[in-house]
């Protein structure tokens, strides 16, 4: 079958990419991406060649180029990961969150329904539940929640959540939702925690950290969340939602002096900077509805996978120097 990838250019969706080639042969893999500045074709380049894979750059908001590519393609499944996505720069310009995250996810599911497909899914985040209180560690959100975002970030995607749902109710378009906790692993995007603490701290720069640093986040290594994705396209069922959570809770603080211990880098170069507007305390979300029915649990302890995230940009210079300098 043909598989469409868009945002496949930045972190996630790559690594979804890369899944999907190797374990996947017989499928085709189509990737859209715009290439904002957290898009990367260079990211792409072990699979550029390979004959299952094609890349196109475009923008899920330009609805002819959209209809175009499904008109000549005819993909069996769609996987969303096209997104703005740093809750800092919502904060600045909340508007292209707003073209981007719901605009764009509504033009997709109207070339589904034009075209047909398989199966629509859309990459969400548990950012969407908002945050749980910090001495209250037996919370964990479920499928049922309520959504109460905190960012245009979050909120942006709880529109598109809300959305890909009304579609499926009114249209009966073939659509599920996954809402996944804080990913990391190879190819992420240098604004983000992990990979900036690791990169400054390879620098001997500072390390800064919103607030006091005991906001705690689940982690989730990045290849779990693409055989979880993989599972929910193929075996899910049409209209549901499926929390993917890591059980990998960790303080921010906690995870800044791991890297530090594991670069043998003093803990003096973390410095505390004022925090972040509306920064939630603690995400967490109950895997549970995913283990029972499509028998998926995380498979990569963070202590292995941080490992690994660290040893891959120690490795990797060159891809994070060329994406911090724009080049």
């Amino acid at each position: 079958m043909t598989v469409l990838v868009t945002g496949g250019a930045g972190f996630i969706g790559s690594n979804f990419i890369f899944y999907m080639l190797k374990n996947h042969r017989e499928d085709r893999v189509i990737c859209l991406d715009r290439l904002t500045y957290a898009g990367n074709l260079h990211t792409l380049e072990p699979v550029m060649e390979d004959p299952n894979f094609r890349f196109i750059k475009g923008d899920i908001c330009d609805r002819d180029t959209i209809y175009d590519l499904f008109h000549e393609e005819q993909p069996d499944i769609v996987v969303n990961f096209a997104a703005e996505s740093h809750v800092d720069r919502s904060i600045d310009n909340p508007g292209i969150f707003l073209e981007t995250n719901i605009i764009g996810t509504s033009i997709l599911m109207d070339a589904c329904r034009r075209y047909g497909i398989r199966r629509f899914h859309q990459i969400s985040t548990d950012e969407v539940y908002g945050d749980l209180p910090l001495d209250r560690p037996d919370l964990f959100f479920t499928e049922e929640s309520p959504l109460r975002p905190s960012s245009p970030y979050s909120s942006s995607k709880a529109s598109a959540d809300l959305l890909v749902l009304a579609y499926h109710k009114t249209y009966g378009l073939p659509a599920t939702i996954s809402r996944c906790s804080n990913n990391y692993g190879p190819y992420q995007f240098p604004e983000k925690l992990i990979p900036r603490m690791i990169i400054n701290a390879l620098s001997d720069r500072s390390l800064p950290v919103y607030g006091n640093g005991q906001n705690v986040r689940d982690w989730l290594y990045v290849e779990d969340h693409c055989r979880a994705i993989d599972l929910i396209i193929r075996k899910g069922s049409a209209g549901e939602i499926y929390n993917i959570g890591g059980r990998n809770e960790m303080k921010n603080i906690d995870v800044v002096k791991l890297i530090c211990k594991e670069l043998g880098k003093p803990e003096k170069l973390i410095s505390y900077t004022k925090d972040r507007k509306g920064h939630d305390r603690r995400y967490a979300v109950n895997p549970a509805k995913i283990r029972r029915e499509l028998d998926w649990l995380p498979e990569t302890r963070f202590s292995d996978g941080i490992r690994d995230t660290i040893r891959w940009y120690c490795d990797h210079r060159t891809w994070w120097e060329m994406t911090v300098s724009g080049e």
